[in-house]
């Protein structure tokens, strides 16, 4: 029973409030608390031009797909304050969006100004944040890393983030480049699965020491799995989200001889081989892997066209805000490798628990939301 935007109660509805309301009859079907993708970019600007989907077109996706929130990164500049690229991101969200949404704030420099901005950005609602530790205009050394997640400790924050082992990377593509592989295959040649299992084994041995908690946002390989179970075994508290290309797409996508065809799946980290995908779902249905998002990063084909030449002038990213929970039922529910309550879980309750949403979403229960998605 709903009462505006509110879940009045659940279970047995008397025959007189019922009479007294508008009745939807969804016999046969699933009900879901609405799902909730904690990791999208509407309208960012990355290469040199901007993500085909604002935040009117994202969430209305979204919503198409049974996603009644989204949480989006707000991405200040370095040299730019963290409440700068909040001020942003809210005049670029507000008033344009189709579902609930909310705001990861972007650690991408730190400085005694943005330390003090720590304690701001908790009174204005923003209580994750992301780091990353590759991209030369994103990430901070280990020294600002650590100082940064000593700070987020002192308000019971959380950070995510996105695991990559930079150096080498770009050791990789100077040599492919030199000597002439630009087609899109050199993407996932440059990127192998031990530079990101490298990555995650860095960061946690870092949270370690910071006596923290952390997610490790887009984990595609089965090596950097490997790394969050044994820092698991030592005691440490590390979440790990995975997406839907991971899960269901490999690497063979960037060896087709089309070179729009092959760009057009350029994300960072890069798809993976078959028995990567076989691991994460086995980890899905045993909780290793507690949320899946979508990274939803989304280019017109003319845009990841521009790239034609240089497979790093190819803007990164997938769509998926719309599609994730039609693949996640059909490739896993109705494939008999995880139940519609592990669904329920990894694309609800999950992640509204992770960022301080639950219970007011991630469940139908009375005083909740009344985010619900007939399936």
């Amino acid at each position: 029973l709903l009462d505006g935007e509110k879940i009045a109660q659940v279970g047995h509805i008397s025959p007189a409030e019922a009479k007294s309301a508008e009745v939807t009859d969804v016999s046969g079907c699933y009900l879901f608390p609405g799902f909730i993708d904690a990791h999208t970019h509407f309208d960012l600007d990355v290469c040199n031009t901007t993500t085909a989907d604002d935040f009117a077109s994202g969430t209305r996706s979204a919503i198409r797909g049974g996603t009644t929130t989204i949480i989006d990164f707000a991405c200040p500049n370095k040299g730019e304050t963290l409440a700068y690229g909040l001020d942003l991101w809210h005049k670029k969200a507000d008033g344009k969006c189709s579902c609930d949404y909310g705001f990861h704030m972007t650690i991408d420099d730190w400085n005694e100004t943005i330390e003090r901005e720590i304690d701001d950005m908790y009174a204005e609602g923003i209580s994750s944040f992301k780091m990353y530790m590759t991209y030369p205009a994103m990430m901070i050394g280990d020294q600002d890393m650590f100082c940064a997640l000593q700070e987020l400790k002192k308000y019971g924050g959380i950070a995510g983030v996105h695991c990559e082992n930079a150096g080498v990377i770009d050791a990789l593509i100077a040599a492919h480049k030199a000597a002439g592989q630009t087609a899109p295959s050199s993407h996932p040649e440059c990127r192998p699965n031990p530079l990101e299992a490298e990555a995650v084994a860095h960061l946690l041995r870092i949270t370690e020491v910071a006596g923290v908690p952390i997610v490790i946002v887009h984990l595609s390989t089965k090596e950097a799995l490997l790394e969050v179970m044994r820092a698991r075994a030592r005691g440490q508290q590390v979440y790990v989200e995975t997406c839907p290309h991971y899960l269901l797409l490999d690497d063979s996508v960037y060896y087709q001889e089309d070179y729009s065809a092959a760009a057009r799946y350029i994300c960072a980290p890069p798809m993976r081989k078959k028995e990567d995908q076989e691991v994460l779902w086995k980890a899905l249905a045993n909780g290793t892997i507690q949320t899946v998002s979508t990274d939803h990063c989304s280019f017109t084909l003319q845009q990841k066209d521009a790239g034609r030449g240089d497979f790093t002038k190819i803007p990164g990213g997938l769509p998926g805000v719309e599609t994730r929970g039609e693949l996640l039922y059909t490739a896993g529910v109705a494939a008999g490798r995880i139940t519609k309550e592990q669904m329920c879980a990894l694309l609800s309750e999950n992640p509204a628990r992770l960022y301080g949403a639950y219970p007011r979403k991630g469940v139908i229960a009375p005083g909740s939301d009344a985010d619900l998605v007939v399936y």
